[in-house]
């Protein structure tokens, strides 16, 4: 019996035993299995989307004005977005990046419509194969995947960019911003030797929203006295050190400034007045006459007394400096002049009591 008593009271000790272990050890040991499991994933690039490296346009904005401009990549300003024409290692130009990012369908392309409106639905995706198709770039396709081999890139071409730019006043932060939404790289072809212009072809349009977060890891060289990259191609775009014409405005017509600007001067003109009211409209936001109620008017009459005042006591005291010089001249012109002599003085004296 003593035997049996002293198995049941181990058997007891040994599961009061087991169940005083710790949960929090038991649950970390499964944790540190998950999190092996979990670091394990490598990270996609979907992933570095969720991060944008510049903050969204709020919807609800008290005021925006959408701009169109066309980029000349043969200015000085515009340059570092061409150059290098050939890829050299890691160096590559902006549209060698867009261009493999977009065949390889890391990021969506947009139809460029013929309105030049874009339109960032599913149903006005580009397709790359088509569009490669279209303007003869050589590609290979092995396993449903399409490639384009670096020489075939047409780089060198792609001298133009339409950006549409919104211009905006973020009333939440009391700030006035300067943002591009989207990209359109425009292929220039049919020049030649006999002084034939070359034609434009746009050829899509990217959400600038989309590859913001690849062009904060793209270098940049934007000067050529300093050949170090100090900057991405997103902050080139948010800093706004691209220099572009308007071409375009969001207005209710739906117009270019081509349909009512029919000489280079009225389109000059039209330009320069576009920008003079983007400025107009910033320089107004921080610099608002001051407005006058009626208690600044009392402080006005208060502050025109006390001027009138002073200024009448000084004029009070350059009269009585006159007439004290007039007196004094009026009496020694009284004064006779024969024979140096002058009339004796009179004196009274207040006699004492």
């Amino acid at each position: 019996m003593k035997r049996f008593l002293i198995i049941g009271l181990a058997m007891w000790l040994g599961m009061n035993t087991m169940q005083a272990q710790p949960k929090k050890s038991r649950v970390g040991t499964v944790t540190t299995t998950t999190q092996k499991k979990t670091t394990a994933k490598p990270a996609s690039d979907r992933a570095a989307l969720m991060f944008p490296t510049s903050d969204e346009m709020p919807e609800d904005v008290v005021w925006r004005r959408d701009i169109y401009r066309q980029l000349d990549l043969m200015k000085d300003a515009n340059a570092p977005l061409y150059y290098p024409v050939e890829p050299h290692g890691k160096d590559q130009n902006l549209f060698t990046y867009l261009f493999r990012l977009f065949v390889s369908g890391r990021i969506p392309a947009y139809q460029y419509k013929l309105d030049g409106n874009e339109s960032f639905e599913e149903k006005d995706k580009a397709d790359a194969r088509e569009l490669l198709e279209r303007y003869s770039i050589y590609y290979e396709e092995k396993d449903g995947k399409v490639s384009v081999p670096e020489s075939d890139i047409p780089s060198a071409e792609v001298t133009r960019y339409y950006i549409k730019e919104s211009n905006y006043f973020d009333q939440r932060s009391a700030t006035y911003k300067t943002r591009v939404t989207a990209l359109c790289p425009v292929l220039m072809r049919g020049a030649d030797d006999f002084g034939t212009e070359a034609t434009p072809y746009p050829l899509f349009w990217i959400n600038y929203d989309d590859v913001d977060a690849y062009l904060s890891r793209m270098p940049l060289m934007s000067s050529n006295l300093n050949n170090v990259t100090n900057m991405t191609v997103d902050d080139y775009f948010t800093m706004n050190r691209y220099e572009g014409k308007i071409y375009k405005t969001n207005n209710l017509q739906g117009r270019v400034l081509a349909n009512y600007c029919k000489t280079d001067s009225a389109m000059t003109k039209e330009q320069k007045r576009i920008e003079q009211e983007l400025e107009d409209f910033e320089h107004h936001i921080w610099h608002q006459p001051e407005v006058k109620d009626s208690l600044d008017s009392v402080a006005v009459d208060s502050n025109a007394k006390k001027g009138s005042r002073v200024k009448d006591k000084t004029t009070s005291k350059k009269d009585t400096k006159t007439s004290s010089r007039r007196s004094k001249s009026s009496s020694a012109a009284s004064k006779p002049k024969s024979g140096g002599s002058s009339a004796p003085r009179v004196s009274a004296r207040r006699q004492r009591r």
